[in-house]
């Protein structure tokens, strides 16, 4: 970014921003616990070093390095050093008896010089994040005397995306995502796997769907590691294995005919995930694994069926759950594993190891983590809290219910001591929505994971203006997280999806809801599409110098351009007395039907954009039923 944009950043997003103590125009993400500001400019005059410790904490170079390259975008010609003396203008300095905190730490900005003071070195790095967003406001030389005192609410902090449902990501693309994630202090990084690990002996499982492959791993758990981020192993090991048991090498351990989950009852199970562990956790780093086994609810109606009388059917999920267990403490790992199934009988967690990790997972804006919170809690168990962005089963995201979903969660959590919280990403239903439409939740998520009492007003547009898309306009923000909002002008609200996704996957309004919206107000729909259509338009006026300013555009319009589909053919499907889409007339279905085509040839050029090929087949072969029924 130029510096002539730098300063039209700072002109455009905080003039006229007052307060009685100072004036308050820089804008973070997150926003740090404590923010004093004083009198003054920073003015080192010719004092250009910037002083650490390196024979103690070899480590502070990078971290250094990356404060004077901030510094530098400010306008300031500083270098680093580890000698004392003259010439010094700032300080960085690792001091656990001055800053208490866990990965806490202080910046003091000063009229002569500025001092980081931090608790670790994570601490400092976190520093170093809070500086480059202020250097970023700066105009030249101008860096405004404050101090700044802060440290996180959780100590872990993360993101789970799914890289099974039918997006993985481009190499490319995770170490962006890291580069963000680091940027915003979160710490914890989980690629949710049923599948697309190249296992060596079960080709026949992740062929064609371009897997992670161990190599890769390793690399990114570097990339990761020098951003302090802990890349978490993660392989579902319960239930979601449709893609093993759906071949004819492994449908035997399949606790029914659905080929869904994994049986308890079979020898050969944990000889299976046993040797998935061996070969999959010598390439991270982390101490932990993620297990899953959610909705694990077939356990007990199938091949371990007659194991029920014995132990009854929760005991018997518990059982199988401490067989996993076993086997992940082989490798010496704390296990991490979905909480759902049993928070129905929360007396079962207390049969649980304390090197266990429990994931409260829901999505929607009441979910209950108050109470499931508190169970965790009076176990002793640790646990985390894990919201969602709320993008999948959407296209564009629900954007006002992942803020209240992200808000509770991290509000019942602090209250109970959920030792982490993490913001998932979920791909169902053919994973259609762009990336783009996460970044709402990724950024509320991350502020609050760091302080929730800080960050509960986050101006969401803003920051994402400011630290992703650039904007010098002030325009994108807006227009993503308006368009996560497009949910709410259908007058139909649904669970953990939106009535216009819906419409494009499950094919019409006659096709579900036992004809509840067969009688629909028309009204809504079309007012749904002029709301879109204004957001699309607001995109023209967009300032964007980020690097894929181009991709967020298309990405935005291709959201758009699906939703306002949904709205064509709902309306279209309202003329008709049973809602269908074949009782639209044909020349109308031919219509949306080009439509339609033109929609899955933008879906595949912007997928490999971010994401690998295999996977896409699957992808637009859900788009392309709707196609089918417009032709017949």
């Amino acid at each position: 970014m130029t510096l002539r944009v730098l300063k039209l950043l700072c002109m455009a997003f905080f003039s006229g921003v007052l307060t009685t103590q100072a004036q308050a125009e820089y804008l973070f993400l997150p926003v740090p616990q404590q923010i004093t500001y004083s009198e003054g400019t920073f003015d080192p005059g010719d004092s250009k070093l910037i002083w650490m410790d390196t024979k103690t904490f070899p480590e502070l170079l990078s971290i250094g390095k990356a404060a004077v390259d901030g510094l530098n975008l400010a306008g300031y010609g500083f270098e680093v050093t580890a000698a004392d003396g003259t010439q010094i203008a700032g300080s960085i300095v690792i001091n656990a008896s001055q800053i208490g905190k866990k990965d806490g730490y202080r910046l003091s900005i000063k009229p002569d010089e500025i001092e980081l003071v931090a608790n670790n070195m994570a601490g400092a790095f976190y520093a170093v994040q809070t500086l480059k967003q202020i250097c970023l406001q700066s105009a030249s030389n101008r860096l405004k005397c404050l101090t700044i005192v802060d440290w996180p609410d959780f100590p872990n902090r993360g993101i789970m995306t799914d890289v099974s449902r039918d997006k993985v990501p481009t190499m490319e693309s995770l170490f962006k995502l890291v580069d963000m994630m680091a940027s915003w202090k979160l710490n914890q990084l989980q690629l949710y796997t049923e599948h697309t690990f190249a296992y060596r002996n079960h080709e026949t499982v992740w062929k064609g769907w371009s897997p992670m492959t161990g190599q890769q791993i390793l690399e990114l758990d570097a990339y990761c590691r020098e951003r302090y981020i802990e890349l978490v192993p993660n392989q579902n090991s319960m239930a979601h294995m449709s893609r093993w048991l759906g071949h004819p090498e492994y449908e035997h351990l399949s606790e029914t005919h659905h080929n869904y989950t994994i049986s308890p009852a079979e020898p050969g199970t944990m000889e299976l995930l046993d040797e998935l562990y061996s070969e999959l956790l010598p390439h991270f780093s982390s101490n932990q694994i993620n297990v899953g086994c959610d909705e694990a609810s077939q356990i007990g109606t199938g091949k371990s069926k007659h194991l029920i009388t014995e132990k009854g059917k929760r005991q018997l999920y518990v059982d199988f759950l401490l067989e996993i267990y076993k086997s992940v403490q082989k490798h010496g790992k704390t296990m991490q594993f979905w909480g759902d199934i049993i928070l129905k009988e929360p007396k079962f967690i207390d049969q649980l190891p304390e090197n266990i990790v429990g994931l409260i997972w829901g999505y929607e804006a009441d979910h209950p983590f108050e109470e499931q919170c508190k169970k965790f809690k009076d176990s002793g168990v640790p646990f985390y809290v894990c919201p969602g962005t709320s993008s999948w089963r959407s296209v564009a995201g629900r954007t006002d219910n992942a803020k209240q979903n992200l808000s509770n969660a991290a509000s019942a959590g602090l209250k109970h001591g959920a030792t982490g919280y993490l913001i998932t990403n979920w791909g169902d239903g053919g994973h259609w929505q762009p990336l783009t439409t996460a970044l709402p939740g990724y950024a509320y998520g991350a502020a609050l994971s760091w302080s929730e009492n800080a960050n509960t007003e986050l101006d969401v547009p803003k920051v994402l203006d400011a630290f992703v898309f650039q904007d010098e306009a002030g325009k994108m923000g807006k227009a993503i997280y308006d368009l996560g909002n497009a949910y709410k002008e259908t007058g139909i609200t649904l669970k953990t999806a939106s009535v216009l996704y819906e419409l494009l996957h499950t094919r019409g309004l006659g096709n579900k809801w036992k004809g509840k919206y067969v009688n629909h107000d028309r009204s809504y729909f079309e007012n749904t599409f002029n709301y879109i259509d204004n957001i699309v338009q607001s995109l023209e006026k967009t300032q964007m110098d980020c690097t894929d300013s181009e991709l967020f555009h298309d990405e935005v319009r291709q959201a758009a351009k699906m939703l306002q589909h949904a709205c064509k053919l709902a309306l279209a499907q309202l003329e008709t007395k049973t809602a269908l889409t074949s009782d639209i007339p044909e020349k109308k279905r031919q219509l949306l039907a080009a439509e339609l085509e033109d929609i899955i040839a933008e879906h595949k050029r912007l997928w490999v954009m971010r994401n690998r090929p295999g996977g896409l087949s699957n992808s637009v072969f859900k788009m392309s039923k709707l196609l089918k029924e417009y032709h017949q």
